[in-house]
């Protein structure tokens, strides 16, 4: 019976091996798959054997060499043990070393990746500043030298132990009244085990020299004064003195006098103890602490330095930007480039838009937050808002539809970002099913391979098998039926064979899929089908974006991941732990993956990767293809990374700034847009990247944007990705919340040409604001909004009927000589059907606000009437159409009562200059609608409801009179 389970659980994960090498052999990585398990069990069997074999060679010379002694010699205790030992000797001296060793070598397998590196290491053609070494040496050698350090001293201490035990037992070691004895073998086994344990620690003093310019035990990451005046030094002495008490250990095992090797190790502990703690305690209490700044000033300078070669911050352009707050007509004329692609349309609101518009059954959906990219139309590079049409597993019941029938989803949905349809729904670009547009109606629109597939689909046929794949539903009413489809490509393990049907059974515990006939004999099986998961199973080594994108690219749908390298020990670099960096609005509301709480201070992206979600193929381009990390793992993995020269201009066009890098690299930038070591230390000029002012929770960070824009100084406009800076807030909220520093990531590598980046690609810009800035921040910009008095009435006028006003994201973008504050507004109707559609643009610069239903309005509000900006072509809504689509959407829930407001009064021009002027009848009407609310709030607070009902009567005629008015003048 016993001999049935292990057979069946040896069988069990046999399949799971299997399954995973066909896997990887189908998509052309087994390379990799075999490379890695060859170097997880090699340093698990070497591992395993040294522990093991130290352990049994210490059990055995014990065993070999106790001494023979005569019944009066042994104490009725060892008797005991030995009776007890001897029937079971042979086994324990084989399974208690085994035991052991197989422990140590499942921790030490783990760590394959320190062993990889170490053995294939690449050199980063730079030198530290305290020991001139090159960099790999602390990134590839030192890691290594202390993982291995670290599993001798463990094995070591195995064998010592049991070779002390084993003596114990068999009398080699004897205690007594006056004192302890042991035999010549006992002394010459423990005296050499500890001299080479002591030679160990000789490498570890001489090793932590170097490990002090990794350590963030100062104030700053690196080796400061104090490690450079008295721990290096002291380190170098200890390393030497532990080596002769090595050596004194040896000749004591020999002759038998230990008086001398224990005062040695004695001395050793004191010398350990005072000069390599009390010594420096006393350098930096005495020495440094009263000369701190001009002591620690050059070691600063080398954590800024470091640190900023680290996070690629070293070559970011600085500019001085003296940004205005006053407004004058005319001041966006420069800025053409900008207003014009001004992104009205936010991904993270026009989600339940697309559902409603394109999702067309409920077993389709879309993510959450939908993608940014930018597509050429008509001549003009658009910003466009994109997302695939992805099934939704959830609304799928039963093995069978869940497994063979609804395979994929179909098609790509994209809108433009700068402009909307009349009525204030997405303006659509790419849409319907069948998939048509203006980006391609050609490509190949079924996506087996993305964020929300199932589990696992069985698909595949031959010519003659009769498709059971739903394709995509009839969308005219003169079809007959949803059509069918039989997946043509070459996406996943086949499975017409008995036994593979079987493995795959096991491994996703299912019966169905053994017994069904719909498993045919050229069927394959689709599993791991997330981008995300792909890329990080057949390139362990990267750590994966938390947001892939999807693309059309050469008439297919390709997701393009962003993954990187990382390092732990790079010298004098700061830390970050990227899932506290990357932190923001998107990852806590679950939109975008967050990173692994991996504490890294070196990172690069060295990898671009794109999935294609027809037949979910990889391919890993080295985008950094000097990163010397990237070269490392490119000698492990020969052949699996592809030359970023391979890539299509196609692709090479749709490529952008990864998030996260950027995300990791403004946490940093908080602290390290300072470069002068003296300015450092004071810590006087620290920022924050701003809480985002939308959400209700304003304790996560506001996430960067991808805008196409022209920064100043810069002659054309570019794709590029951007964040905010403010001072560093305190604890009680109360710190100025004004712009201190804007920073813009190029984020556009195309060229038009076929394997070419762009030179300016992944160019980092910071506007650098003067620190008596009054220009108001983020979070200020959206208080100045909520409190303007008139923007309030109007959003209470939208909120009638139970309507919901929703507030998008705020843009910030460097134009009209200042900061200027751009804020779609949407308004969601009751009801289970509604959706948000665009309503209003908001327009901050300093003090001045802009409210009304075009973006050009709402500037000429703020710029005295004519902001001289040139604004797309549907960069806003007309208020006719857009009130009777509102009301459609309710569903009847709120259409009845549903009631808009008029253009925005403007507020006041500190500047002087004369916002855009509003009828009077219509201002009128609007501050007795004003009125009207008030009175009637205070009647229902006093239960007087025959007061409330006048007051009520008087809010619709002012709401009647103020539609009417905006139509008159709009």
């Amino acid at each position: 019976m016993i001999a049935v389970v292990v057979l069946i659980a040896a069988f069990v994960g046999f399949t799971q091996v299997y399954t995973n090498i066909l896997w990887y052999d189908q998509l052309g990585y087994l390379r990799v798959f075999v490379t890695q398990n060859i170097a997880v069990i090699s340093l698990f069997i070497v591992s395993a054997l040294v522990v093991a074999g130290l352990m049994f060679l210490s059990l055995w010379l014990a065993y070999r060499s106790r001494p023979k002694q005569n019944a009066a010699q042994t104490t009725d205790t060892m008797r005991k043990y030995q009776q007890a030992l001897d029937p079971v000797r042979r086994i324990v001296m084989i399974a208690v070393p085994v035991i052991f060793g197989l422990f140590a070598a499942s921790t030490i397998a783990t760590q394959w990746q320190t062993v990889a590196l170490f053995f294939n290491q690449e050199p980063f053609g730079q030198t530290d500043p305290q020991f001139n070494l090159d960099l790999s040496f602390y990134v590839f050698t030192l890691p290594f030298l202390r993982l291995l350090l670290g599993f001798l001293v463990t094995a070591l201490l195995l064998a010592g132990v049991a070779g002390l035990l084993m003596h114990y037992v068999y009398g080699g070691i004897r205690l007594h009244e006056r004192g302890i004895d042991s035999t010549r073998a006992a002394r010459v086994q423990l005296g050499s085990i500890a001299a080479a344990f002591l030679a160990l620690q000789a490498v570890n003093f001489w090793l932590d020299r170097y490990s002090t310019l990794t350590s963030n035990s100062g104030k700053w990451t690196g080796a400061l004064y104090t490690d450079v005046e008295a721990v290096i030094p002291t380190k170098g002495i200890l390393a030497i003195a532990a080596l002769l008490v090595a050596i004194l250990f040896v000749v004591a095992g020999f002759i038998g006098r230990w008086r001398l090797p224990l005062i040695g190790a004695a001395m050793l502990v004191v010398v350990a103890v005072v000069a390599g703690g009390l010594y420096p305690w006393a350098v930096q209490r005495f020495q440094v602490t009263p000369t701190e700044q001009a002591l620690e000033n050059e070691y600063i300078q080398r954590n800024i330095n470091m640190t900023r070669q680290a996070y690629g911050l070293d070559n970011t352009e600085v500019t001085p930007y003296d940004a205005t707050t006053q407004t004058e007509q005319g001041a966006l004329r420069e800025d053409t480039e900008t207003t014009s692609n001004i992104r009205l349309l936010d991904p993270n609101v026009v989600s339940s838009a697309f559902a409603q518009l394109q999702q067309f059954r409920p077993y389709y959906q879309f993510p959450d937050m939908l993608n940014v990219d930018r597509y050429e139309i008509d001549g003009e590079v658009q910003d466009t808002v994109i997302s695939t049409r992805e099934l939704n597993p959830d609304q799928i019941d039963g093995w069978y539809n869940q497994a063979v029938v609804y395979t994929h989803g179909y098609g790509v949905v994209a809108a433009y970002g700068s402009q909307v349809q009349a009525d204030g729904k997405p303006e659509f670009m790419q849409s319907g099913i069948p998939s048509t547009g203006e980006i391609s109606d050609s490509y190949e629109p079924r996506i087996y391979f993305g964020e929300d597939s199932p589990q696992y689909s069985i698909v595949g046929g031959s010519e003659d098998d009769v498709p059971l794949e739903l394709d995509r539903p009839q969308t005219n009413d003169d079809d007959a039926g949803d059509a069918k489809t039989t997946f043509a490509g070459n996406g996943g393990p086949g499975v017409g064979n008995w036994f593979n049907r079987l493995a795959y059974s096991i491994k996703f515990q299912s019966t169905d899929m053994l017994l069904s006939d719909a498993v045919r004999d050229e069927s394959q099986i689709l599993y791991d089908r997330n981008p995300r998961e792909r890329v990080e199973k057949v390139a362990p080594y990267l750590t994966v974006d938390g947001n892939p994108y999807p693309a059309i690219v050469d008439d297919k749908v390709v997701w393009i991941v962003d993954a990187y390298t990382t390092a732990t020990s790079y010298p004098y670099s700061t830390p970050s732990v990227l899932q506290d960096a990357t932190q923001d609005t998107q990852t806590a509301q679950g939109a975008a993956a967050t990173l692994p709480p991996e504490r890294v201070n070196y990172i690069r992206n060295s990898v671009k990767a794109t999935v294609n979600a027809y037949d979910g193929s990889v391919d890993l381009y080295a985008w950094d293809d000097q990163d010397p990390i990237l070269k490392s793992w490119q000698k492990v993995f020969p052949e699996t990374i592809k030359p970023y020269s391979e890539m299509s201009a196609d692709l090479m066009a749709h490529v952008r700034y990864p998030e996260d890098m950027f995300k990791v690299q403004r946490e940093l930038l908080n602290r390290y847009h300072v470069t002068n070591a003296n300015s450092f230390y004071a810590n006087d000029d620290v920022w924050s990247v701003p809480n985002d002012p939308t959400q209700q929770d304003r304790d996560v960070a506001q996430p960067p944007y991808y805008l196409s824009m022209r920064m100043p100084g810069e002659d054309k406009a570019n794709f590029s990705l951007t964040t905010s800076f403010i001072p560093q807030q305190n604890e009680t909220g109360n710190t100025r919340n004004v712009m201190y520093g804007y920073l813009s990531a190029n984020a556009d590598a195309g060229t038009g040409e076929n394997g070419v980046k762009s030179e300016d690609y992944g160019k980092l810009r910071l506007l650098e604001l003067p620190r008596s800035s009054v220009v108001p921040g983020p979070g200020q910009a959206q208080n100045v909004f909520n409190s303007d008095t008139d923007v309030s009435t109007e959003l209470n006028l939208l909120r009638q009927g139970a309507s919901e006003v929703i507030n998008g994201n705020l843009l910030t973008l460097p134009a009209g000589g200042g900061m200027l504050y751009v804020q779609p507004v949407y308004v969601q109707s009751s009801g289970d059907a509604a959706y948000p559609t665009l309503r209003r643009v908001l327009v901050g610069f300093g003090e001045n606000v802009g409210f009304a239903p075009t973006l050009e309005e709402a500037l000429d509000e703020v710029f005295g009437g004519d902001s001289g900006a040139t604004t797309a072509n549907g960069a806003g809504v007309s208020e006719a159409e857009a009130r009777e689509a509102q009301g459609d959407s309710a569903e009847g829930g709120a259409s009845g009562n549903e009631q808009d407001g008029a253009s925005a009064s403007p507020s006041p021009s500190p500047s002087g200059s004369a916002p855009a002027p509003r009828s009077s009848s219509l201002q009128e009407a609007l501050d007795n609608a004003n009125t009207a609310m008030q009175e009637a709030d205070q009647a229902r607070r006093d239960g007087n409801w025959a007061e409330y009902g006048e007051a009520q009567e008087r809010l619709q005629q002012a709401i009647d009179e103020a539609l009417e008015q905006d139509g008159a003048t709009g």
